[in-house]
């Protein structure tokens, strides 16, 4: 996919209600000028392992999407908001879009001049600058990760976040499912 098909792809998204036409600002995502200008349409998942290639950080973010909604709608998970696990899914990720860049061999690495650091977390902040999350997408995106938080500390946190929102768990599942099912 290019860069302006990853753009139509995201702003043609078909939210909940397929029958009201509803667009993505009804719904108060970001407009996918601001994404585009942060690299969210043109920067890679990782730069080794799942979408380590040009707008993989897009195709992983749709693909956990699709499968958040799959699981949604297979295990008739409730969401304290009906559009959750299309933001979760897709913006889960939305820290990687400062985390990397092009060497001058044209292959991505990681920049070590990032002021803020983490993954969650840092996906909360910068999505909470452009929308309102509930407190259950806040948990769900922060804890995304799974047990792949590598801070054995935080397990502890990470096991009441999925009690107090069984969500949390599915979202990882979502993540586990397109990255390492599909690859992407």
């Amino acid at each position: 996919m290019t860069k302006e098909e990853r753009i139509r792809t995201y702003s043609n998204l078909d939210l909940c209600d397929h029958e009201s036409g509803l667009t993505l600002d009804v719904y108060g995502f970001p407009d996918p000028d601001v994404l585009d200008k942060m690299g969210f349409f043109t920067m890679p998942a990782s730069t080794k392992y799942h979408g380590a290639y040009e707008g993989g950080l897009f195709d992983h973010s749709l693909a956990v999407m699709q499968e958040l909604v799959n699981l949604t709608e297979m295990l008739c998970l409730e969401w304290e908001r009906e559009t959750s696990p299309y933001i979760i899914g897709l913006f889960h990720d939305i820290c990687k879009c400062d985390s990397y860049y092009l060497d001058a061999d044209g292959k991505w690495q990681y920049r070590k001049d990032i002021i803020i650091p983490g993954h969650g977390d840092k996906s909360v902040i910068m999505l909470q600058r452009m929308m309102d999350l509930t407190e259950e997408e806040i948990t769900c995106i922060r804890w995304h990760m799974g047990a792949y938080e590598t801070d054995t500390k935080m397990w502890d946190y990470y096991g009441r976040a999925i009690e107090k929102y069984p969500n949390v768990l599915y979202t990882h599942t979502a993540d586990m499912i397109a990255s390492k099912i599909r690859g992407i």
